[in-house]
């Protein structure tokens, strides 16, 4: 928890790998880069990058070791071997591989236990963000090593908050939100599938999806509020009309062929809710009930 280092370690160079490493080089800290197949260093170490030959020579490069990988199981797969782990020992690891909170907790305890320095996180934003304003990081862990790291991190560009001292938190915000993304990308590509097979072009929606996604930002807190006081005010559209609309979707879909089971559990859950007294209230109060069957 000493202060910031002037040398990072990245290990795991997929694009977004490939792209933690180019911002930390732009920013004039020593990089070391490790992948577990070959060449994909090859451009950053044209940039300034020191290509390492193993996971274990990479980690002792460098105080500070950044992992971002597609899942825990690969990130174990790298930093749960002897060498690698002994290497890391008084060193710290920060991971930005996305998976669930327990994961991120269990690494945390494995940290513990070998001695190293460990911060979790989760990048919210697409690679080309990466080392410009608009890049969005969320971390969760020691306060005090967050503080410590973060002029480091500073270099990866946009914002970072750090979300509190449970180790699971950020992964926790990660889950949370891509739920929301692809749902909603899969609702989208729904409703292309719908509309196609009522002649109108992806292009010809495309203007009007727009609209209804610009009314979602201000409803999120809008219905944030309501879950979290319990109000669930059906106000403004009651569940009964919910699941009118919602049983009109599935119809017209499976009119057409088109699997409509995406919806069907919706509407299911909606009617399930609905059953038990709540047809005049908000949709929201389905939350209540997402756990029973």
């Amino acid at each position: 928890m000493s202060s910031s280092p002037s040398a990072v370690t990245v290990i795991g160079l997929g694009p977004m790998g490939r792209a933690l490493a180019g911002a930390f080089v732009a920013a004039g800290v020593r990089t070391t880069v490790w992948n577990r197949t070959p060449g994909r260093d090859r451009e950053l170490i044209e940039q300034g990058a020191v290509g390492a030959d193993s996971a274990a020579e990479a980690v002792a490069a460098s105080p500070l070791t950044v992992v971002c990988v597609v899942d825990y199981d690969a990130a174990d797969a790298v930093l749960r071997q002897g060498a690698v782990t002994a290497g890391l020992k008084g060193r710290t690891l920060v991971n930005l591989t996305a998976d669930t909170p327990e994961r991120a907790r269990d690494t945390g305890r494995w940290a513990a236990e070998h001695g190293i320095a460990y911060l979790d996180g989760a990048i919210m934003t697409p690679t080309p963000t990466i080392g410009t304003p608009d890049a969005v990081f969320i971390h969760s862990g020691p306060e005090e090593l967050y503080r410590a790291q973060r002029p480091v991190l500073d270099a990866l560009g946009g914002t970072h908050t750090h979300l509190g001292e449970d180790i699971g938190r950020a992964a926790a915000y990660d889950i949370a939100l891509l739920d929301i993304f692809w749902t909603s990308m899969t609702g989208y590509a729904h409703a292309l599938a719908v509309a196609g097979a009522e002649g109108i072009k992806p292009t010809e929606l495309a203007p009007f999806a727009q609209g209804i996604g610009a009314i979602l930002p201000p409803l999120f807190g809008q219905l944030a509020d309501d879950v979290e006081s319990g109000a669930f005010s059906g106000e403004g559209s009651r569940l009964s009309s919910t699941v009118a609309t919602m049983a009109h979707i599935v119809h017209a879909s499976e009119g057409h062929g088109i699997d409509a089971s995406v919806m069907r559990a919706a509407e299911g859950l909606a009617r399930r809710t609905m059953a038990l007294g709540y047809g005049a209230e908000g949709f929201t109060r389905v939350t209540e009930f997402l756990g029973r069957r």
